[in-house]
């Protein structure tokens, strides 16, 4: 799987690029800011781009300016964006109408190599990897006005998870319950969301979408 790495302090992409070489990823650029990846984007057309939300010249959303175009350019290339804080509203417009690779990461999560390195393979096969902080933040701001409270606890907790980018499986280790026990509080959130039937992952992004795209 081919990644690019944009983020303007050298010292971090090399411990980003090393930590995906080391587990067998191939980095097939990197980058300083907006422009650069941009450029290296449109050359080397990654199966993912792991970039820094903040770069040069403003220091302020340029990573996620060039997540979006290459969203929009390059269908086919998957965006990880890394920030150093919860910026729920960068995630809604990152997420647009499709979740289907993309993913959003705290910068502390790169030290996590195992979570770190699955959310860029997730990422990279059109799957999403959002970091659970951020879910939970965004999941608390809306739960008491959102048309969807209809859902249990339980429904809600494995909803959170699956937002993570999770496998039935991964949800049903992270909350010690069966892998079937999970299959029916996601078929029961399908059910409770009106979700028509369609392909299953089709249907999980459209439920979790249901929940992190509405703003308070």
């Amino acid at each position: 799987m081919q990644v690019i790495v944009a983020d303007d302090s050298i010292l971090l992409r090399e411990g980003v690029v090393r930590v995906l070489e080391e587990s067998g990823f191939e980095v097939v650029a990197q980058a300083g800011n907006g422009k650069e990846l941009m450029d290296l984007a449109r050359v080397h057309r990654p199966d993912v781009a792991v970039i820094d939300i903040r770069m040069p010249p403003t220091y302020s959303d340029e990573g996620l300016r060039a997540a979006l175009q290459i969203r929009e350019e390059l269908p086919g290339t998957g965006v990880l964006v890394l920030s150093q804080y919860l910026e729920d509203e960068y995630v809604s417009q990152l997420l647009g109408d499709d979740a289907a690779g993309v993913g959003y990461l705290l910068k502390d999560r790169v030290y996590d190599f195992e979570h770190f390195t699955d959310a860029v393979r997730r990422v990279g096969e059109g799957g999403s990897a959002l970091d659970p902080q951020v879910v939970t933040q965004m999941l608390g701001r809306r739960r008491a006005q959102n048309p969807l409270n209809g859902l249990t606890p339980r429904e809600h907790d494995v909803l959170a998870l699956m937002a993570e980018g999770r496998s039935n499986r991964a949800v049903a280790q992270a909350l010690v319950i069966t892998e079937r026990a999970v299959e029916k509080h996601v078929t029961s959130i399908f059910t409770r969301l009106d979700l028509p039937p369609a392909a299953e992952d089709h249907r999980r992004v459209l439920a979790v979408l249901a929940f992190l795209r509405s703003h308070p």
